[in-house]
């Protein structure tokens, strides 16, 4: 049975009155609506700049959401561990014999909530793929996808729809990469190819 985990959805009117604080000064606005489901699998990206990430986690505030991120456990030290512990982040071990994916899919099993974002690109820079262990992490998990997004030339950050990967790796990538072809990223010549593989 999972164990219960912090809810997500419980975000401080504190932090909720900054992050909307933070948007409104500086010209940027969300779209979407928070995720319906208690767990899920976030796609953050395009990921050109290391704003990015600060972007979406201070849109997932005013949504009133909290997004996990994995983080190399090597982070969580002190002083440094309880702050990323705060803002999401989560240990992952990259030394150990089970692979990522499969640590992921056993937070899910572990936590009845848990809004996990990664960034499939992998790079700031220019990638010929995605990485592909955001959707084998929901097929594992038995999660939806939900799209999440950083455009730079509207200045809006959002939560889009919903996905439920089908096991066929290929199509559901068109369905991500003509999503995606709309979002401009901060700097668009790095934005990766929204691809499972390189392309021939």
């Amino acid at each position: 049975m999972a164990a219960a985990a912090e809810n997500p959805f419980r975000v401080s009117a504190f932090m909720h009155g900054l992050a909307k604080l933070l948007f409104r000064l500086t010209g940027w606005k969300i779209e979407g609506s928070a995720p319906t489901p208690p767990r899920c699998v976030i796609i953050a990206a395009p990921h050109t700049s290391n704003w990015d990430a600060f972007v979406l986690v201070t849109a997932a505030y005013i949504f009133r959401v909290k997004l996990s991120w994995f983080v190399k456990d090597a982070a969580f030290v002190f002083p440094l561990g309880p702050i990323v512990r705060y803002f999401g982040g989560v240990p992952i071990d990259r030394s150990a014999r089970r692979n990522m994916v499969q640590q992921a899919v056993d937070q899910f099993a572990a936590r009845e909530n848990f809004l996990l974002a990664v960034p499939p690109e992998g790079t700031r820079k220019h990638s010929t793929h995605w990485k592909t262990g955001f959707y084998h992490i929901a097929r594992g998990a038995g999660v939806p996808i939900v799209l999440g997004y950083v455009d730079y030339k509207r200045k809006v950050a959002g939560l889009g729809p919903q996905f439920i990967p089908t096991g066929d790796i290929d199509a559901d990538f068109k369905v991500f990469a003509e999503f995606y072809a709309h979002v401009t990223p901060k700097h668009p010549a790095d934005k990766g190819i929204v691809s499972p593989r390189p392309p021939e």
